[in-house]
């Protein structure tokens, strides 16, 4: 319970961008107060934490993205919460995971970004999953783009440092451009 209070905090001390910023806080946090441990699990079809990582390179000229597989698109790297509410650590482990990077280091570890996505319907491993939203927190890394990547092959079938200022050559959500802006543009770049 102390690491969801602690998130409560992060997330209430967030300094929101927009009135649609300010909404998705809000909802956050009384879909945190409501579900508690539960908006942790992804069994939750209705709506269930995430977090998310923009990495990018030492001088912040280059993004790295994976390749996903659902969204067919290239996009930041991150995952389910899966039960922890120490969304920081998640986005790392998940960025670790996807990218094959060992020395992630952070921007700073603070919230860069809240927002919350819709999930359409579609199959993972064989099985349905539903329509739902995912609660998103997304925190910004810095990698060594000389580091070798590795590819995870069950989520993403490729990963590129790509500029800046290229992303609408090879992101195919258009939705995402402008979060991905948002995010760039609060550490300086873009």
């Amino acid at each position: 319970m102390e690491k969801i209070i602690k998130l409560i905090e992060e997330i209430k001390s967030y300094k929101t961008n927009d009135e649609l910023e300010l909404i998705d806080q809000q909802t956050m946090l009384e879909f945190l107060y409501s579900y508690k441990a539960k908006a942790f699990d992804r069994a939750n079809n209705i709506a269930h934490f995430t977090a998310s990582a923009i990495v990018v390179n030492t001088n912040k000229t280059k993004v790295l993205f994976a390749y996903h597989l659902i969204y067919k698109s290239f996009a930041w790297l991150g995952g389910h919460a899966d039960g922890n509410p120490d969304l920081y650590q998640v986005a790392l482990k998940e960025a670790k995971e996807e990218s094959g990077l060992n020395n992630l280091k952070p921007f700073n570890d603070k919230i860069m970004s809240l927002e919350i996505l819709p999930v359409m319907a579609h199959l993972k491993k064989g099985n349905i999953v539903p329509n739902h939203l995912h609660l998103n927190v997304t925190y910004v890394l810095i990698a060594n783009e000389e580091d070798t990547l590795k590819i995870k092959e069950d989520e993403n079938s490729a990963l590129a440092w790509l500029e800046i200022n290229d992303l609408d050559k090879y992101v195919n959500e258009k939705d995402m451009i402008k979060i991905y802006r948002k995010i760039l543009n609060r550490i300086g770049k873009n």
